[in-house]
């Protein structure tokens, strides 16, 4: 069982960058793509990003392409996701999840696992 941590999140004003972070237990995270989602109150979960096992491949949606970045660090089984330009819509709980194949994963239906969840908060 694969087991994620995610950390980062804040409360911060529009304009602002954070930084999430997501870490994985057990020795298969290299093999595996990642992604990372958001819901905002009353909303369904949607896509944010995804970047395949060795990080070759990003794919992001048209809302946060160009303010955010995926990368990650197979080294120290860790996934991070660098948000600038932040807006109040951008306003929800950031899940990582991670599915057990190497190619990129656009759907909350095709990961495996998932993390908790944190909470960031754009300000007006």
């Amino acid at each position: 069982q694969v087991q994620l941590v995610e950390s980062g999140g804040g409360l911060v004003q529009a304009g602002g960058s954070l930084r999430l972070s997501c870490t994985a237990s057990g020795r298969t995270f290299s093999n595996h793509a990642m992604g990372w989602f958001r819901q905002a109150p009353g909303k369904e979960r949607e896509f944010v990003a995804t970047i395949s096992s060795h990080g070759i491949s990003i794919s992001y949606a048209d809302s946060v392409r160009g303010r955010f970045t995926i990368s990650r660090d197979n080294a120290k089984n860790t996934v991070y996701l660098q948000m600038n330009s932040l807006k109040p819509e951008d306003t929800a709980v950031y899940y990582c999840a991670g599915r057990s194949s190497w190619t990129l994963g656009l759907t909350t239906g095709s990961y495996d696992y998932w993390g908790q969840g944190t909470q960031v908060t754009v300000s007006s």
